[in-house]
């Protein structure tokens, strides 16, 4: 790995506030940059999430805050709206191309996945051609300190790859052996029902500061 870079090691919130920006960027592109309100809905949605958490606003702020101090985001205003809204900075702070972007992003927001996962997970964060490309995206973030190859579970015929923001991992989570990534019809109903979290949590800030203005 190039000795210039350096993987900050991030907690479980920093994570899932990075990866749920870099997730909304591609496929919500109409309500990026986020506001809060969708930001709090994209960390705590129940699909597309492994863990599922109950994060409030105190604490995605907090991560908000410390991971624009590293540099991993930044805050954007103006235009119609006069709330804060928030962008990350990943593939300026890391030299990525957009595929390793969006392993890194699912990496992020699910844990440990195997190639064929990510093949399918990968949705509309990127294409990938054929399942070799996966793997080879994963090879070059492997070797550059970004990923790492996971043993494989029993009965499992691919290895898993899991990021190192959070430093070295050895030992997945108890429920890791029970874990099935869902096949891509329910991954398409996961991204619906996604982006109508999204679109409520824009709804009801607009609503809340309509009738503020009102009153």
């Amino acid at each position: 790995m190039n000795d210039e870079i350096k993987i900050p090691h991030l907690s479980a919130e920093q994570i899932r506030v990075l990866g749920s920006l870099m997730e909304k960027a591609k496929t919500t592109p109409d309500y990026y940059p986020m506001t809060m309100n969708g930001l709090v809905a994209a960390c705590n949605q129940k699909t597309s999430r492994k863990p599922v958490v109950n994060y409030d606003e105190e604490t995605i702020g907090a991560a908000l805050n410390s991971l624009k101090i590293s540099g991993l985001i930044s805050t954007a205003t103006g235009g119609s709206s006069r709330a804060t809204k928030y962008k990350h900075n990943f593939a300026i702070a890391y030299p990525l191309l957009p595929s390793e972007v969006a392993v890194m992003c699912l990496l992020f927001l699910r844990g440990p996945q195997t190639p064929g996962e990510i093949n399918t997970n990968s949705g509309r964060l990127y294409e990938f051609e054929t399942l070799e490309e996966v793997n080879q995206t994963l090879e070059k973030l492997a070797n550059e300190g970004y990923v790492k190859q996971l043993p494989k579970r029993p009965g499992q015929k691919e290895q898993r790859y899991t990021h190192l923001f959070s430093g070295d991992v050895e030992l997945m989570d108890e429920d890791d052996a029970t874990y099935e990534t869902v096949g891509k019809s329910n991954h398409q109903l996961e991204e619906r029902v996604a982006k109508l979290e999204t679109e409520l949590a824009e709804l009801k800030e607009n609503f809340e500061k309509l009738m503020k203005e009102l009153y």
